[in-house]
């Protein structure tokens, strides 16, 4: 390397230091940081919003071996998170000492990292909490006559001293993030948090049936859970509809021991899923072994929903890696494909034992038929068991909505016209088929017409969702729906958080048609419908209008712009006849007339295809040789 070349480098990295060369130079710039900075810096990680607080402090609680647990909430977590257990508590000495950064009385060498059946273990997570909030704990063993209080802010110790209190930990998160003004600045809507907080409990509740959970939030009790089976947890939580659809899965071999539930196809949720796996009595989250699942339910599930399951593994804690996450929800499995193997083959066998194998076709699903008259009705008997309303869809009820309403997140109900006059090519299509004088369905599930440049196919039920979303959205807009009174009143079980979304919307539902009457904790009851909707499917309507409000709402979108097409959306796909169902050439052309009437029929209004066309050329194609 030339002299030259070596001052030019060094004048260049000079001159970009700029003023600070002479310091640079002469000074040593490593440091280490301040452990009040450490502490902050490991919260980003650790402590992500308030239910990440709740997690830690739950475990922590359950580790000390609490059989009842008592989680306070206000404002979302903002202003108070507190968790009062009746574990083992803590000594004074050991009290200081764990808001120390790696303290840990769960490891004392690497190895035990590999052998943990404990939920913490890091030793960062009192000590990043305490580092963004204020802390205020008390705490005492049972063989103690006195206890401890430790008043923490910002990771300085302000108090410490003793304290006539109970047997066991009353932890009080004050203020969360408040010497931390960024943080706290990006936290969400109370409502998103709060749904976070409810979440993070359930996940917690369903992996410890054996503990008695409550949760209040506001001074309004949420959930008071007794000890329990995982079962009657399960039903606890999500209502005793979600209880009676499990179907039991179990498993035991030598790497592993699978237990749990998995959901009947026939219940299976176009939203909010309820899908957990645990290992060890922790939550994980495993893509690998979700797709296992799925894998099973192929053939089984109608279009676009899943399925809920809620399975556990136990496994020897050396053959899995808990560590590679700060939240420890990431898990690796030592045999994995061999895990996959098994899980694939204990869910098969619990659906085949059900009688739910792949030869039933789940698709036919509700038993709808278009009249000639352009009516959807029933069949006589449905009819005559449910009272149901008959829903017009023929051409000449249906205008032209020009859609100016809001574009949610993950469905876009709204869609621009398209290039083509579909009305022109209807009527062209319609002389090609006048010709042929003959519709084909393939499979019960699309429509397959001669068109004039080749073949049209459409998906039958998505045809149906587009019709009837237009129709619905036209309704609601013009406030022309009618309410339909039930003899026999109707009770829906709703999780928390829908109970949480009822509450906020309720009065526009009931403008629609329902009427939602109060029943036990965690159910309501369904007096009246809109009239549009059959009994059968009134109540699965407002579960789906319901979840997807939450799912906007969870993305920060305000639900009540996106009210009238998700509402429209719902009733539609409740409504619509499905895959599976036999049509005759009449039904048909009714479908294919109110389909390209629409302004935009290739194309739901959530997105999704519903005409395909195959032009002459390129069936031409297939017979080359």
């Amino acid at each position: 390397m030339s002299k030259d070349f070596l001052n030019f480098v060094v004048e260049d990295f000079l001159e970009k230091i700029g003023n600070n060369q002479e310091c640079f130079l002469m000074n040593d710039i490593i440091r280490l940081l301040p452990d009040s900075v450490a502490n902050q810096i490991a919260a980003g990680e650790v402590i992500q919003r308030p239910s990440s607080v709740i997690k830690e402090l739950v475990e922590n609680s359950i580790d000390a071996g609490a059989k009842k647990i008592d989680i306070i909430v206000k404002d979302a977590g903002r202003t108070l998170l507190q968790v009062i257990d009746d574990g083992c508590g803590m000594s004074s000495t050991d009290a200081r000492l764990a808001f120390e950064r790696h303290s840990t009385s769960k490891i004392k060498t690497a190895a035990d990292l590999f052998t943990l059946r404990t939920m913490g273990f890091r030793g960062e997570a009192l000590a990043s909490i305490a580092a963004i909030s204020q802390v205020d704990i008390r705490t005492m063993r049972p063989e103690d006559s006195v206890g401890t209080r430790l008043k923490i802010n910002g990771s300085k110790v302000e108090s410490q001293e003793p304290d006539v209190t109970i047997p066991g930990t009353n932890m009080s998160i004050k203020n969360l993030f408040f010497n931390v003004p960024a943080r706290r600045k990006f936290l969400k809507k109370d409502t998103i948090e709060f749904t976070n907080i409810l979440h993070e409990f359930e996940r917690m509740a369903l992996v410890n049936p054996g503990v008695e959970l409550s949760l209040t939030h506001n001074e309004r009790l949420v959930h008071r859970l007794g000890r329990s089976t995982l079962k009657e947890r399960i039903g606890n939580l999500f209502g005793r509809t979600i209880e009676d659809q499990l179907i039991p899965v179990s498993a035991m071999t030598e790497p592993v021991r699978i237990s749990g539930f998995i959901g009947n196809p026939t219940h299976a949720r176009k939203r909010g899923a309820l899908q957990y796996f645990f290992v060890n009595g922790r939550n994980m989250r495993h893509p690998y072994f979700h797709r296992a699942v799925m894998s099973c339910y192929e053939k089984l599930l109608p279009p676009d929903t899943q399925p809920n399951y809620f399975i556990d593994f136990t496994v020897d804690p050396e053959t899995i890696d808990v560590n590679i996450h700060p939240t420890k929800n990431e898990i690796k499995f030592e045999n994995e494909q061999i895990i996959w193997q098994l899980l694939v083959a204990a869910v098969r066998e619990s659906l085949g034992k059900f009688n739910v194998g792949p030869s039933i076709d789940f698709e036919m699903g509700h038993n709808f038929m278009i009249g000639s008259l352009g009516e959807v009705s029933r069949t006589e008997k449905e009819i005559a068991e449910t009272e149901s309303v008959r829903i017009s869809v023929s051409p000449q009820t249906l205008s032209k909505p020009a859609l100016n309403h809001s574009v949610t997140s993950r469905q876009s109900f709204e869609r621009p016209r398209q290039n083509k006059d579909w009305e022109t090519l209807y009527q062209d299509n319609q002389k090609e088929i006048t010709r042929s004088s003959k519709f084909i369905q393939i499979k019960d599930r699309y429509i397959l017409t001669p068109s004039m440049t080749g073949l049209t196919i459409i998906d039958q039920h998505e045809a149906h969702i587009n019709v009837l979303y237009h129709k619905f959205y036209n309704l609601y807009k013009e406030h022309s729906f009618t309410s339909q009174s039930l003899i026999f009143p109707v009770k829906v079980s709703l999780s928390p958080d829908q109970m949480i979304m009822l509450d906020s919307v309720q009065d526009i539902l009931e403008e629609i048609g329902y009427r939602i009457e109060n029943a036990e904790q965690n159910e309501k009851e369904l007096t009246a419908l809109p009239s549009v909707l059959g009994n059968a499917y009134g109540a699965e309507v407002l579960l789906d209008i319901l979840d997807g409000l939450q799912t906007e709402a969870s993305q920060e979108n305000d639900v009540f712009n996106v009210i009238p097409g998700i509402i429209a959306m719902s009733m539609a796909r409740g409504s619509a006849i499905r895959a599976g169902q036999s049509l005759t050439s009449e039904e048909i052309e009714t479908l294919i007339g109110s389909l390209y009437s629409l302004s935009s029929p290739a194309l739901s209004a959530d997105g999704k295809k519903v005409i395909t066309e195959i032009d002459v050329e390129t069936i031409e194609k297939l017979f080359r040789v």
